[in-house]
């Protein structure tokens, strides 16, 4: 759900929690957790069977990271039948439909070796029972991974729209699903590196120091890593890669005990403005729970986020 300030109350007798109770001991949790993280970024194709070790573990948290860390192997070579088998049952079905949803996603990244599931996907689309968010995450993919085959049994031929070099089936769907673009091997390589030098330099922008140490980029931003652990509730700050719809998006905060998005929206750019818009409009539209901060409402910080998390079922602690 999408939570804004005029619209919070109407909406939130629609809210879900989604809060981690795992019965794992919290430190084995955060173990997995970290663990699921580092097999992610790590870009080894050989750390898959140990991704698919983690998928069991009682922990939709813990999960979700799997399955996502699963996907993102997909453009560094990992046996696709493999990853395609251990996706497939959670696509169709997880404890959690988030955990459904990036299941659906990863699977996509495997392109025509899921093509095998897609009668199964086209089923996840039309049940009304899911979510909407899982049904379009299905539809979505289940078209991908139609035309990534039909272009493979037909010999289409792609070209990369930097250089126009010939692009094979296996670099379009690569270039399609990380970037939504069609791309050659060397401009994917270049793109990725654009991408993370951006990130260093977002890295090299965080110089502000919250209580728990968290470094970050703002005093508004600092306010509320501090409300949010003067309050008990675990967050994630500047999470990378997550994806919404079709794109890729780095939220401020991501509250994992109560599957809240949070952002501070602290410039006043025309520029910044149109980014912010079309960020807010990708929350709504992938049925994200996001509140939204702005440095007008940082002297009411503490009303506002109890108020706002509130609707989700946070009753407030402090610690």
């Amino acid at each position: 759900m999408f939570l804004d300030l005029a619209s919070a109350a109407s909406q939130c007798h629609n809210m879900e929690a989604f809060v981690v109770k795992s019965p794992m001991l919290p430190q084995d949790h955060q173990t997995a957790v970290q663990r699921a993280l580092a097999l992610g970024r790590s870009g080894d194709p050989a750390v898959l069977p140990a991704l698919i070790g983690m998928l069991p573990l009682p922990s939709n948290e813990v999960q979700r990271l799997s399955v996502s860390a699963i996907g993102k192997l997909a453009e560094f070579g990992a046996d696709a039948d493999m990853a395609v088998a251990a996706l497939a049952p959670l696509a169709m079905k997880a404890r959690h439909p988030q955990t459904q949803q990036y299941a659906i996603r990863a699977l996509g990244k495997y392109g025509a070796a899921a093509a095998v599931h897609l009668a199964d996907l086209r089923d996840v689309a039309r049940n009304p029972a899911q979510r909407d968010y899982v049904r379009a995450a299905a539809a979505t993919m289940a078209d991908a991974i139609e035309q990534v085959s039909a272009d493979a049994a037909a010999g289409v031929k792609h070209r990369c729209q930097r250089c126009d070099a010939p692009v094979s089936v296996d670099e379009f769907g690569r270039a399609q699903q990380t970037f939504q673009r069609t791309y050659c091997d060397r401009c994917f390589d270049e793109v990725f590196l654009e991408r993370r030098n951006f990130e260093m330099q977002v890295e090299l922008n965080k110089t502000i120091e919250a209580r728990d140490g968290t470094v970050v980029q703002s005093r508004g931003e600092r306010l509320i890593a501090e409300w949010l652990t003067a309050h008990g509730l675990s967050y994630r700050y500047d999470a990378k890669f997550r994806i919404i719809g079709e794109f890729q998006i780095r939220p401020d905060f991501y509250l994992p005990e109560v599957d809240v998005y949070i952002e501070y929206w602290g410039m006043d750019t025309p520029q910044y403005k149109m980014s912010m818009y079309k960020k807010q409009t990708l929350y709504q539209q992938e049925g994200k729970r996001l509140i939204s901060v702005y440095p007008a409402d940082l002297p009411r910080l503490d009303a506002l986020l109890a108020a706002k998390l509130g609707f989700v079922g946070f009753t407030g602690r402090h610690q």
